[in-house]
């Protein structure tokens, strides 16, 4: 059976935080959804419109997902902060131990709705985003561009989406698929 995989998009999500790990994953044979508040067109942070697949609402009833992925962007984090479903889905996830992967500010979304406290995790590398992140003592801060702990999986941002993706199929699938994968898009892994 194919892994399922949730990407959410939504207003000033960075694009390419969306579209590499949703080519990755797709690339792997996930089944991906990409989903958001509505159906209409999203505009991302650097003005590209991407249409979401389907709402929050009816992917909540197509999962479980083996991994959700939380996109960061330059003010991605405030429209996923604003949508109580998306904390209710990430702490679902959290609560049954599948995979969540948070890329960018997509950190201050999880921090603002209290998702995977006391672990290890990294964001935009930014001043003013690692405070936003560090207030409260939440989590280990950490400055590597891909931090793995357990089932969930953060990175820095947009020139880390490769590796973030391929590290999302290696925790689902094993190092082989990733490297081939990698392999098909001639990037190093």
């Amino acid at each position: 059976m194919a892994k399922k995989a949730l990407v959410l998009m939504y207003p000033q999500n960075e694009e390419n935080e969306i579209i590499i790990p949703v080519s990755v994953l797709r690339r792997a044979n996930y089944e991906v959804i990409i989903a958001s508040k509505t159906k209409d067109p999203v505009i991302g942070s650097r003005g590209m419109y991407i249409v979401p697949e389907t709402t929050l609402k009816e992917a909540m009833h197509r999962g479980p997902y083996d991994v959700i992925v939380v996109g960061g962007g330059r003010n991605g984090w405030r429209s996923l902060t604003d949508d109580p479903d998306v904390g209710k889905i990430l702490r679902e996830q959290e609560n049954c131990g599948r995979l969540i992967a948070s890329i960018c500010t997509g950190a201050i979304a999880l921090k603002n709705h209290r998702i995977m406290y006391g672990r290890k995790i990294t964001s935009y590398p930014a001043k003013v985003v690692e405070d936003m992140v560090r207030e409260g003592d939440n989590y280990i801060y950490k400055y590597d561009d891909v931090v793995k702990d357990g089932n969930f999986i953060s990175s820095r941002g947009n020139y880390t989406s490769w590796h973030f993706a391929l590290s999302i199929v290696e925790y689902l699938s094993g190092r082989p698929l990733a490297e081939e994968v990698a392999q098909e898009m001639i990037t190093a892994y």
